[in-house]
């Protein structure tokens, strides 16, 4: 009888997709009574039920030279070829290590069987499934045929292996229709869909003076008005189209929050951004390292904030997507009653649009129309009220 579940990514830590999506399944599963364990590069969970092993995140160096050398490329070198043998290796004698060490009956790998973030975690994670047997669900939140870097690459006979790995006691599981097409499509494998979720039957609880704190400690003065972006900074969000949305709306109050890290493809298009921000003199706020997961088991620090609370802090989101998994920040937003302005990405016109939600949305650009339907929210009009009724 399955009853203590190992969780297993290049990271469980902060406010990224797979972070909070992983809090959510374990919260549901132990108050059903399961015990939930993790095994990542980074780890926010408690220590008690935590196994670090520094070699499976992404940003570890030897990692970054890996895919540095095999990823944009299309010949690898013997020495790049050992090293990933080396540290597949010492990834499956930690994944076996971690397994004994917690009992673990069930794995549930985010992620790691998904997109090559970490090649060496993957290729561990399929031959320690394959050998040991133990059930296995690979929740699978973006393939790597999704994202434009890992078309041309070096490691062809190593995808297929891992991600994801096709093995009878691996049941697989996606977060939007499209996916689930397109992994029947490519692999010939079944998988169940599981949209991202919220329990809207529990609203959130808003703490008045935490709001309040949190603001002051951005530098927000009680008459700002914050118009949040709730993703990374990494180019497929098109947090551009927001930086151009607030300089049309001309309006000093108006201040650009981003509450989410630099994120896994470096650093040029946060530079840019910022760059492009000062620009067109629109005030942007990077607040990152305020921000903490709000199902984080760890203790905030001072300065600190939960996710929720920055939500409820907001005056208007903004989801500009170009591409999304499924979409967190438009859920979350959501959760929160908050007025959206959001981009037409596509699981949202296959998965979302159909179910008769409301919002101010753009098609891959800017319109005059939607510059003065977020004018109308700002200034406190029928929009906003209708959101917030």
């Amino acid at each position: 009888m399955i009853k203590r579940i190992g969780f297993i990514s290049t990271r469980f830590a902060g406010t990224d997709g797979v972070s909070l999506e992983s809090a959510k399944w374990a919260h549901v599963l132990e108050q059903d009574g399961y015990r939930c364990y993790w095994f990542a590069g980074e780890l926010d969970r408690r220590e008690t039920h935590s196994y670090l092993a520094l070699e499976a995140h992404f940003k570890h160096t030897h990692i970054t030279h890996i895919s540095d050398n095999v990823f944009g490329l299309t010949r690898r070198n013997p020495e790049i070829t050992e090293m990933i043998h080396l540290l597949r290796t010492s990834l499956k004698n930690k994944l076996r290590d971690f397994i004994r060490r917690f009992d673990i009956d069930l794995l549930i790998v985010q992620n790691a069987l998904t997109i090559p973030m970490n090649l060496p975690l993957g290729l561990a994670l399929a031959e320690t499934i394959s050998e040991t047997q133990i059930p296995t669900i690979a929740h699978h939140h973006d393939f790597f045929w999704e994202r434009k870097r890992f078309a041309v690459n070096a490691v062809g006979e190593f995808l297929p292996m891992a991600f994801p790995a096709d093995l009878p006691n691996i049941r697989h599981v996606v977060i939007n229709s499209l996916a689930q097409r397109e992994l029947a499509h490519r692999r010939g494998i079944a998988a169940t869909l599981i949209p991202n979720v919220l329990d809207f039957d529990r609203p959130p609880l808003v703490d008045r003076e935490e709001i309040e704190r949190f603001r002051h400690a951005i530098g927000l003065s009680p008459d700002d008005l914050m118009v949040l972006q709730p993703t990374r900074l990494i180019k497929r969000k098109g947090i551009e189209h927001v930086i151009e949305l607030v300089k049309s709306l001309a309006h000093q109050r108006c201040k650009l929050v981003i509450s989410h890290e630099d994120g896994d493809e470096g650093l040029s298009y946060s530079d840019w951004l910022q760059m492009l921000a000062r620009n067109h003199g629109v005030d942007l706020r990077l607040v990152e390292h305020n921000v903490v997961s709000p199902w984080s088991e760890a203790v905030a620090a001072d300065g600190q904030f939960s996710l929720w609370t920055v939500y409820a802090a907001a005056d208007l989101v903004t989801f500009c997507s170009l591409y999304e998994g499924f979409g967190n920040g438009l859920l979350e937003a959501i959760y929160f009653k908050k007025p959206i302005i959001l981009n037409r990405y596509e699981t949202f016109v296959s998965d979302i649009e159909p179910l008769g939600f409301d919002f101010i949305t753009l098609d891959g650009y800017l319109t005059p129309e939607v510059v003065a339907a977020a004018r109308r929210i700002i200034d406190g009009g029928d929009e906003k009220n209708a959101w917030l009724s």
